[in-house]
């Protein structure tokens, strides 16, 4: 969708599955519902603490957000220390009493008929941001794209399902948000421990930059078949890459810029900077 001058942005944060992903990432894989269990430490709440205002300020970039909920049971003591900042924030908390076995999808059920609703109801929306990894919000994300809306995913690194990336936009894992720090995890941290059918089933994730690297190539061989060109904009090839992954962010491969990317990669690609129009080119 081409996005227009005058945006406005609709947020949609399944609370719950952020806090619990984050948790789970800076603690440990599963440590959410072992430590629930026993009682949770304010030591590792502390540690593995979302920064909701850095959600919020990014949503902000792509235009004026109009509307914000937030959908978790707030009763809960790891949820109700945010209650504060939230209200703040002129967000509107959407209280999901504890599930029983049958509704365990509530929030994602809840949050899905909010916004196919809300675009309806709100026809000058223009995106969707949706605070979630979960894979169960794929149809939403992919109705609200038939709908019309730009839709933006953000997720936590490790807990993101890749197709509902794929089904997004742009997706942006929560790590790589203006202001949230780098997750250390610590060295004395105890390894998780799988079972023989989990080692089994488990693909490993391609490594990151190697990824990267391979989606730049495609993406200049993509523009060279299209426009029979050589040399192609820097923005357009970032673009494509986009349109291929909206996961993508060079920021958290750890380079400030794209045109950093690609100085990175000059075994790959050829770059022109003689003027303020950057071009690059496969070798």
């Amino acid at each position: 969708m081409t996005e227009p001058g005058a945006a406005r942005v609709a947020v949609y944060l399944d609370f719950d599955n952020i806090v619990i992903s984050r948790y789970d990432q800076v603690n440990g894989r599963n440590s959410f519902q072992r430590d629930k269990a026993k009682g949770l430490e304010a030591a590792k709440l502390a540690r593995a603490r979302v920064d909701v205002g850095a959600i919020l300020d990014f949503a902000s970039s792509f235009g004026t957000v109009v509307l914000t909920r937030a959908y978790a049971d707030w009763s809960a003591d790891v949820n109700a220390e945010y209650r504060e900042q939230l209200v703040g924030r002129a967000v509107d908390l959407v209280q999901l009493f504890p599930a029983a076995a049958y509704g365990k999808n509530g929030a994602d059920i809840r949050l899905a008929v909010d916004a196919v609703e809300d675009m309806f109801r709100l026809p000058d929306l223009t995106h969707v941001v949706i605070v979630a990894g979960d894979s169960d919000y794929i149809p939403l994300a992919q109705r609200c794209k038939r709908l019309g809306r730009y839709v933006v995913g953000i997720g936590v690194a490790g807990s993101s399902s890749r197709v509902l990336a794929a089904a997004c936009d742009d997706f942006v894992v929560y790590d790589s948000l203006p202001g949230v720090p780098v997750f250390e995890p610590h060295a004395a941290e105890e390894p998780v421990k799988r079972t023989k059918r989990a080692t089994s089933t488990e693909v490993e994730p391609p490594d990151p930059q190697t990824a990267a690297t391979a989606l730049l190539k495609r993406a200049l061989q993509i523009g060279l078949e299209k426009d029979d060109v050589d040399w192609l904009h820097n923005s357009a090839v970032k673009a494509q890459m986009k349109r291929m992954d909206p996961s993508f962010s060079e920021k958290s491969l750890g380079f400030k810029s794209f045109s950093d990317f690609l100085r990175s990669r000059t075994d790959v690609v050829e770059l022109d900077e003689s003027s303020t129009t950057r071009m690059v080119k496969l070798r």
